[in-house]
């Protein structure tokens, strides 16, 4: 059964995912076989045993196939049956690479078998018990003691980000605890499963967690207080079953509260359902709760002496399992273990004893016998021991508890009776007692535990600590199960909403569109329990009713659902019992007990007995039994919150009863209400614990019983919701690592997010597969294992490529030396061949002439000899051959004659032979016949014979008659249809389908006619006697039917030769009319393409008349410009003689509008007007000043419409800059609106360029383009009005050109108008010289007034525009600075909020002071300089006074002065420094408290503050004041000690003061009577030695001080350099591209790019480099310097080495590389600061060790030899958990294989190579 298989894995989209994954559907996997084959798709099949198992394709898959062909691992060959009604395809595997994933979520294909598999290689190879899916943690039960719990894993977790480290209950403690102190929100840890999973132990552990973490806030330990609840907690609480030895049997909710520092002030805990049950009985092989066995295990001790106690096999509640003790478990010393925390959360011995007391009663009311009386009542026989003692522990009278334990008070409206009970009421009611005072005694101790825990201190937050049990089913379920069912619904709906609502937040966040995810809601099932007239309120019901029983329960509830609610069942077996569809599976429960569990029921007579017990705490524990709720009401609800008052209080006795009558049921669902709200209002984390088999064995793992749990406790459901989205994410910088190589060069744009969409675009065709967030993105399920095949298959192709090229090259390298080596060889192999040869032929010549006369004269002789001897052998031979001859021919004419004879003969044996043979064969035959014809004459005289043959030729007559009427009905439809068929081609093939069927039709008649047997019988008495008739007619009806068979079969025949013709010839024409339509096509095409490439080349012909005509525009732009030069020249030139300057030039120098009128005004104005009139008329220049101003408002309206335009130009550039990446056509849009946005106005091109794109597509879909088209004639209409435009704008360059020639004539003309002549002439034309000089000077004032006031407001307004463009540009800045920071944040979570606005302030803050730094660093530059520079002058002052004399009475004062050189007297100095003692303070606290290292370091000598303290103390001691000595040196420690402890976590302070103590210690020593250091002095050394005081115990304390100051100086170096290590030494990649990026899952880890605020190597580099020159500056000794870089290497190694090995991500092939690479970067550091000596580099030996075993091979027995020898540094532990940890990254790698791990450890065992780690 595929679990969600019609919904998560076998949609069509699936389908069409494997024809999209793979070349050919289901083949072509995802991973690579040795041989360099690619193999078939792997899959996931269902198994009986294994529930899924593995199998590879053998055979491709196509669709439609019903069958697939598969092997399995094991090679045996399958055929997998696909269902035909869903045809769902197997699940598929993920690549290896994948396997093993710390988040399930990362798989690529996410269902439940690569879920199972995942857990299974995790837990089994692996050995790691945690995994995360998504938000949940699943725990596996490994049956064994770990050590991964320790105080060292908590540290290496603390601070830690979720998805940065291996799962673990403490990351996600972690992470709750950070949430809490980041969102200030209270967080909830819920840890369920089954019994035995390891629930407690985790909520243990996550409890563990926060009290080592936070720490407690006050002296009162806390945090082991809360520790200490649980071994109280489990003794009450817990028993041992046969799935789990220490199975909690209550479920429990604890809050640990935390104060305003996040600091544990408190706890408090809520029970849910106890098992009162297991209190009076046990099943086998389980036990009672654990307090009882620690009891009996504890009665020996002289304080229970009292308690009567013995054996747990000696009490009838501890027995009944018959298996007392646990394996590996003393109860009496857990039984301490449970004193001592009783006692450390203040419960004092005698309410310890109490406690015990009352427990040992209940184990002997167990024992009390009850024996039959009559069949009605029963009794307790008298002097019971048990019961005696029972009585006497709880002070109370035997007569009273042994009566109310036989009998029971029954009352009436009116009277009230006694009624004796049965025997097995009275012991139901003995259990019942039991049960209730143990529920009683289990919520006190809550209730004292949670005040015990309790804080007067507010509660700021809590983390909740849910454990409770998981979903259950047992062969017999009861009311128990059906509660803890209940409350899994809940939790499991609470669960479903919330990973709901992450995921919808996630894609909410990027911003991405998606669909509802369809997911289960069990709210009907919800509703089934707690509704109206549900399950519990019938159940509340039944119990009111006075004779209410199970069965009549059964009966309502069948009534009330079994028809209306789908998920309530009846058995069909049963009436007592009824099955509910819960979310994991279905449970059968059983009635019987409902009822009676539901009311718990206890006899109130009894509890009055113990109420009016002796022993206090007994009656503490009843006292509030009127106000209780039930008398498990505290357990159910609110546990410790139960209030104990020191009064009885008196409550109305009908409220009591009332309350006293709610059931279990409805507290639980009062309680499970209580517990959802309280989750609901906090974050909650969930951990999933799985047990793994049922046998508690260690590291056993049984797939049947993982998946169960896993679907029990919703990680398929959460796996389930994932697939149904988008389950894999990536960022967008983590795609572009890890698929880089996919990428071609041209593809690599500057935007990261832009590259990844081109490049999904085009590896991924279907959108839908993938989504596009802010930040991330978004694949669907298998979509990464499809990119990974992608990057597997480009890498190994490269792979090949490389190696052919490598290969190639050696190969013709090698070629190169053999050809040189030949060459040479065969060089002198033909030479000495060649001078062989000329030997030879000289020899050769010599001897063949010699050869010649030797061979004639042989060969003469022999010729004679041979000639003689010839002729005589002739003679004889011919001699020979005739005698030969003769006997030839005689012997041969012999055996002619005998083979003829011969031949007769036989031939006469023949003839004999044959004739004898013939006359046999007639005498045989004769014989055989008379007998045949003897039969014959005696069948035929039988009736039955003739009637059997009658028969049978009746029948056959009667279908052939039929079968011949048929047949001539079929010849003339068929010779209609050869008619049609010659009048029409095209109809006849369907005709004859037609007719083919009606035959068929009429066959299947002529069939069923010949069955019927009536009308034969009817016929049979007519055929009888005609049958002889019949025999006659027989042989001419057979010819007949023969002839006309014959006929047929040949009509046949040729109706198939037509109908192949008619096939032929309709393939024929199908074939033309395809081609006819290619050609059209074709034709079409061309033509489209032709006018497209018209349309282009008229397009580029528009362009380059637009670049012709802009070069033009700027040409005149660039005369206009010198015109206006030229102008303005020209009227700042001054003239001769007295003139007026015009206002209109100096007002608007910046003119170019200036019109031609205004020019021939003025020349008018000249030649035609008075001059007088023209100065005196103040209108006039009035008039060109307006004139002036409404040119410059012309000017400046017409640059903004330029700057509009180019604004518009822009945008539309950009605008279809970006069509034009969709499609071709949208390249003549992009043009055709650049050059319209220019020319013409916006709307109607927008107008133009709409139609345009409408007739394109018309055209585009009908096909063609031809001219005449409407998208032609449009284009064409473009074209045209473009073209006029251009022609428009050409005109008005002319115009514009005309108008700025028509400017500079009018300048010229104003020019010559001015000049003095024709002014003065003009001005004797006055008639009163006075006023013509007060209008000049008057009109002269005026304009240089106004002149003077136009550009002071010219010059103000243009500097407040610079001035406010500036601060408009700065504002806008930091306005668009702070939106995107306030988008950015408002995107973020909460939690991230905060941190980006921190980061934000700190990121300020260090420019500031980087600032500072820079400006600071110049300034001591300057005072360096300005030192130098006083030195000089103060060298040169010393040398000018030195040089000065006297001047004597004679000399004057111009004479020069000559400098005579006084010798100086040498001074020797005693190196000391006097002080007042009042100035003590000033001293320390100038040369301690407020003195800067850096400016001591940069301006002064090192270790200054040493020397002036060590001068001041010589001088103490010179003195002899032994106070002084005391106060100085107590003060200088002290001062020290305050400082640091000021400013201890600044490096620069600790390295100095360690400088400086360690100074100041080494002059103590030489000075003061150390012999090791006052050997190496000098004479004048040991005089300056003290002499008064012996300062030994001083240098204890100073060097008791120094070694603090180094431990604080290395703590600060740690603290420093621990947020680096990890970042840069393991997750960034220095060497880019090496390792890439695997796909991960929902717990994002920290990114191996190098962002804004990531750490590199290079920050460690330069960190290091920064330790190193503080020390170097601060004169620190070599030797301390050396030792400090070792312990910082140290660190680096140490946690480097640790994080390695908690984080399974990190432990591959490419992270060893980087490993390596990094050490080496840092050993490189160590040579430049010449440090290899100081053992730095033997630190990181472990750590290089650990990179190599990465970078190894590990498969054979060699390999393991290899490892052993090399990693002698590191433990056979922390080499088998990096092998473990191995994870291949690319499909090149293989992961380790167990056998290799147990090789490696088996050759540890044998051959120790190391003896211990280094960290």
């Amino acid at each position: 059964d595929l679990l969600y298989a019609p919904r998560a894995c076998n949609t069509p989209k699936r389908k069409e995912k494997l024809k999209s994954h793979h070349v050919t559907p289901l083949n072509k996997g995802l991973g690579f076989q040795k041989g360099g084959k690619f193999p078939y798709a792997r899959v996931w099949i269902p198994d009986v045993e294994e529930v899924w198992k593995s199998a590879e394709l053998t055979k491709d898959y196509r669709q439609g196939d019903g069958v697939l062909q598969l092997q399995l691992e094991d090679g045996k060959e399958l055929e997998y049956k696909l269902d035909p009604k869903t045809n769902n395809l197997p699940h598929l595997r993920n690549p290896d690479i994948l396997v093993g994933e710390n988040d399930l979520t990362a798989l690529s294909y996410l269902h439940e078998p690569a879920v199972l598999h995942n857990l299974k290689v995790r837990f089994i190879d692996s050995k790691l018990i945690y995994t995360y899916c998504g938000i949940v943690l699943v725990a596996i039960n490994p049956y064994e003691t770990l050590p991964i719990y320790g105080t060292d894993i908590i540290n290496a977790y603390s601070g830690q980000n979720m998805g940065d480290m291996d799962p673990h209950i403490f990351a996600v403690a972690e992470e709750a605890y950070k949430q809490m102190a980041r969102d200030e929100r209270n967080q909830s840890i819920i840890v369920s499963g089954e019994s035995g999973a390891g629930k407690t132990v985790s909520a243990k552990y996550a409890m563990r967690y926060f009290a080592t973490v936070s720490g407690s806030a006050s002296e009162a330990n806390v945090e082991e207080k809360v520790l200490a609840s649980n071994p109280i907690m489990e003794s009450i609480g817990n028993a041992k079953t046969t799935r789990n030895d220490n199975s909690s049997r209550f479920g429990k909710y604890i809050e640990i509260g935390f104060d305003k520092k996040y600091r544990i002030i408190g706890a408090n805990m809520r029970t849910y359902l106890l098992e009162k049950s297991r209190v009076v009985f046990q099943a086998d092989e389980e036990r009672n709760y654990h307090i009882f066995y620690q009891l009996c295990a504890s009665a020996h001790l002289p304080e229970f002496k009292a308690l009567k106690l013995g054996k747990a096999d000696d009490f009838h509640y501890t027995k009944q399992g018959r298996n007392p003790v646990i394996d590996g478990v003393d109860d009496a010393k857990e039984m301490s273990t449970t004193r001592n925390a009783f006692t450390l959360l203040g419960v004092n011995e005698s309410y310890q004893l109490g406690l015990f007391q009352i427990l040992a009663s209940i184990l002997h009311l167990g024992n009390v016998e009850v024996k039959d009386r009559d069949s009605d009542s029963s009794i307790i026989p008298p002097n019971n021991g048990h019961l005696s003692v029972f009585c006497e522990l709880m002070g109370v009278t035997y007569q009273d508890m042994s009566h109310w334990l036989c009998h029971k008070k029954l009352k009436t409206a009116t009277e009230t009776y006694i009624k004796p009970i049965p025997k097995l009421q009275a012991i139901n009611a003995r259990d019942a007692l039991a049960k209730h005072i143990y529920a009683k005694l289990f919520n006190w101790i809550v209730d004292h535990v949670n005040k015990a825990l309790h804080s007067t201190v507010k509660q700021h937050s809590f983390i909740g600590v849910l454990d409770i049990y998981g979903f259950e089913t047992f062969e017999i379920n009861s009311f128990e199960q059906f509660c803890i069912n209940y409350a899994n619904e809940k939790l499991q709906q609470q669960f479903n909403m919330h990973v709901f609502k992450l995921e919808q937040e996630e894609y909410m966040k990027e911003q991405i569109p998606w669909t509802l995810i369809d997911f289960y809601d069990n709210q009907p099932c919800i509703n089934l329990i707690e509704a109206k007239m549900g399950i519990l309120d019938l159940l509340d019901e039944e119990c009111k009713m006075p004779k209410g029983s199970d069965d009549s329960w059964a009966q309502k509830l069948y009534n009330t659902h079994l028809k209306t609610c789908a998920l309530f069942e009846k058995p069909r077996m049963s009436n007592k019992a009824f099955i509910i569809q819960h979310f994991a599976d279905k449970v059968e429960y059983q009635c019987d007990g409902f009822l009676e569990k539901n009311k718990d029921t206890v006899n109130e007579e009894q509890i009055h007995v113990l109420k009016a017990s002796k022993f206090d705490l007994l009656v503490e524990l009843f006292q509030d039994e009127e106000k209780a709720t039930s008398p498990t009401g505290a357990a159910l609800a609110t546990g410790g919150r139960t209030r104990l008052s020191v009064k009885p209080g008196k409550n109305k006795a009908g409220q009591a009863s009332k309350e006293h009558k709610k059931t279990v049921g409805l507290q639980f669902r009062n309680s499970l209400q209580l517990l959802m709200e309280t989750l609901n209002a906090t974050t909650p984390h969930y951990v999933r614990c799985i047990k793994p088999n049922d046998y508690k064995y260690a590291f056993t793992f049984d797939p049947k019983r993982a998946v169960q749990q896993l679907r029990a406790c919703g990680v398929l459901e959460t796996i389930r919701i994932s697939a149904a989205g988008f389950p894999s994410r990536w960022t967008y910088q983590e795609f572009f690592s890890r698929y880089r190589v996919l990428m071609k060069q041209k593809d690599v744009l500057t935007d990261k997010k832009m590259t990844c969409k081109n490049v999904l675009e085009k590896l991924v065709q279907d959108p839908d597969k993938y989504q596009f967030g802010k930040t991330k993105i978004f694949f669907r399920a298998g979509q990464v294992a499809y990119l990974e095949k992608l990057r597997a298959d480009k890498l190994r192709a490269a792979c090949i490529r490389i190696q052919k090229t490598i290969r190639c090259w050696l190969a013709r390298k090698k070629y190169l030396r053999m050809k040189h080596a030949a060459t040479t060889i065969q060089r002198y192999v033909r030479g000495y061949q060649a001078r062989c040869l000329a030997k030879f032929l000289r020899r050769t010549r010599a001897a063949i002439i010699i050869q010649k006369y030797q061979r004639m004269y042989v060969q003469r002789t022999c010729y004679k000899r041979k000639q003689a001897a010839a002729l005589v052998m002739q003679c004889i031979l011919r001699a020979y051959m005739a005698r030969q001859l003769y006997k030839l021919l005689r012997e041969h004419k012999a055996i002619i004659i005998q083979k003829m004879v011969r031949g007769w003969l036989a031939r006469q044996w023949y003839k004999r032979t044959l004739e004898a043979i013939v006359y046999l064969q007639c005498c045989i035959r004769r014989m055989r016949a008379k007998r045949e014809l003897k039969k014959l004459k005696i069948e035929a005289r039988s009736v039955e014979h003739f009637k059997k043959l009658n028969i049978g030729m009746e029948n056959k007559i009667m279908q052939l008659q039929r079968r011949i009427d048929d047949q001539n009905k079929e010849n003339r439809v068929i010779s209609e249809r050869l008619n049609s068929l010659e009048v029409s081609h095209a109809a006849e093939s369907e005709r004859l389908r037609v007719e083919l069927t009606r035959l068929r039709g009429a066959e299947e008649d002529a069939k069923n006619n010949a069955n019927k047997v009536t009308s034969l019988l009817e016929e049979l008495e007519r055929l009888r006697k005609d049958l002889q008739n019949t025999r006659k007619e027989k042989k001419a009806i057979e010819d007949w039917a023969q002839t006309y068979q014959d006929e047929m079969e040949k009509m046949i025949s040729e109706l198939k030769e037509q109908n192949h013709l008619l096939k032929n010839e309709k393939n024929d024409l199908n074939r033309l009319i395809k081609e006819q339509s290619q050609q059209w096509t074709e034709k079409m095409q061309r033509a489209l393409k032709e006018e497209t490439q018209q349309l282009e080349n008229d397009l580029n012909e528009e362009r380059s008349r637009y670049q012709n005509l802009l070069t033009e525009h700027l040409r005149l732009e660039e005369k206009y410009d010198d015109l206006k030069e030229e102008i303005t020249l020209a009227v700042n030139v001054p003239k001769p003689g007295h003139r007026r300057k015009d206002s209109t030039h100096s007002s608007n120098e910046s003119e170019y509008t200036y019109n031609s009128e205004f020019a021939e005004s003025e020349e008018g104005t000249r030649g035609g007007e008075d001059v007088s009139k023209a100065i005196l008329d103040m209108s006039l220049f009035l008039k060109l000043q307006k004139r002036v101003s409404e040119l410059e408002q012309e000017k400046q309206s017409l640059q903004n419409e330029l700057d509009r335009r180019e604004e518009q130009f822009q945008r539309a550039r950009a605008r279809d800059d970006e069509e034009h990446k969709k499609a071709r056509s949208a390249e003549l849009e992009y043009e055709s609106l650049k050059r319209q946005e220019l020319e013409s106005e916006n709307k109607k091109l927008k107008h133009d360029l709409n139609e345009m794109r409408q007739s394109l597509r018309g055209s585009a879909e009908a096909g063609s383009a031809a001219p005449g088209s409407p998208a032609y004639t449009v284009l064409l209409d473009q074209l045209n009005a473009s073209n006029e435009e251009l022609e428009v704008r050409k005109e008005e360059v002319l115009i514009l050109r005309s108008q700025l020639v028509s400017q500079k004539e009018a300048m010229q003309h104003k020019a010559t108008m001015t000049e003095p002549l024709p002014y003065i002439e003009d001005v004797q034309k006055l008639t009163d010289a006075k006023e013509i000089s007060q209008a000049y000077m008057g009109l002269k004032e005026t304009n240089r007034l106004l002149e003077s006031q136009l550009q002071a407001q010219r010059r103000s307004h243009e500097n407040e525009v610079e001035v406010l463009r500036g601060e408009l540009q700065s504002v806008k800045e930091e306005n668009n600075r702070q939106q995107q920071l306030l988008a950015q944040n408002l995107q973020l979570p909460p939690e991230a909020r905060i941190e980006a606005s921190l980061q934000h302030e700190i990121t300020r803050l260090t420019n500031e002071n980087l600032d500072l730094m820079e400006q600071l660093e110049k300034q001591d530059k300057t005072v360096r300089k300005l030192k130098k520079q006083l030195k000089v002058f103060a060298k040169k002052i010393n040398d000018l006074e030195g040089g000065q004399m006297d001047v004597s009475p004679g000399q004057t004062a111009d004479e020069p002065v000559h400098p005579v050189n006084i010798p100086r007297r040498e001074k020797d100095f005693q190196g000391m420094l006097e002080y007042k003692k009042e100035d003590e303070l000033k001293l320390v606290k100038n040369l301690i408290l407020e003195l800067k290292p850096r400016g001591v370091a940069v301006n002064l000598i090192p270790g200054l503050p040493a020397y002036i303290l060590f001068m001041c103390l010589r001088h103490a001691d010179y003195i002899n004041d032994d106070q002084k000595v005391r106060s100085l040196l107590t003060s200088a420690i002290n001062s020290i000690k305050k400082i640091l402890k000021k400013r201890g976590d600044d490096f620069e302070t600790v390295s100095f003061w360690l400088s400086n103590t360690c100074r100041f210690l080494h002059c103590l020593k030489q000075y003061s009577g150390d012999e090791q250091f006052m050997k190496h002095n000098t004479p004048k050394q040991n005089d300056h030695c003290l002499s008064n005081f012996d300062l030994a115990e001083y240098r204890q304390v100073l060097s008791d001080l120094a070694i603090q100051i180094y431990q604080q100086l290395i703590k600060c170096m740690e603290n420093i350099l621990q947020p680096m290590i990890v970042s840069g030494m393991l997750e960034h990649e220095t060497i880019q591209g090496v390792s890439g990026v695997k796909p991960t899952g929902l717990r994002k880890r920290t990114s191996s790019i190098a962002d804004e605020g990531t750490y590199t190597l290079d920050s460690i580099i330069r960190q290091l480099n920064s330790f190193h020159s503080i020390m170097c500056q601060h004169g620190t000794d070599p030797e301390l310097i050396k030792q400090v870089v070792k312990q910082q290497f140290y660190v680096i190694g140490a946690v480097t080495l640790n994080n390695l090995l908690l984080r399974k991500d990190m432990c591959s092939w490419s992270k060893g590389m980087q490993i390596r690479y990094n050490v080496s970067q840092l050993e490189e550091w160590l040579r430049d600061k010449n440090l290899m000596t100081c053992g730095a580099k033997e630190t990181l030996e472990p750590l290089i060790q650990a990179a190599q075993l990465l970078q190894v091979k590990k498969k054979t027995d060699e390999d393991a030899e290899a490892i052993c020898s090399m990693c002698n540094s590191l433990s056979t532990a922390q080499i088998v958990k990096v092998l473990n940890l191995y994870t291949p990254v690319n499909a090149f790698e293989e992961r380790v294989s167990v056998l290799f791990i147990r090789t490696i450890q088996v050759c540890f065992i044998t051959q120790p190579y190391n003896s211990s780690c280094a960290f």
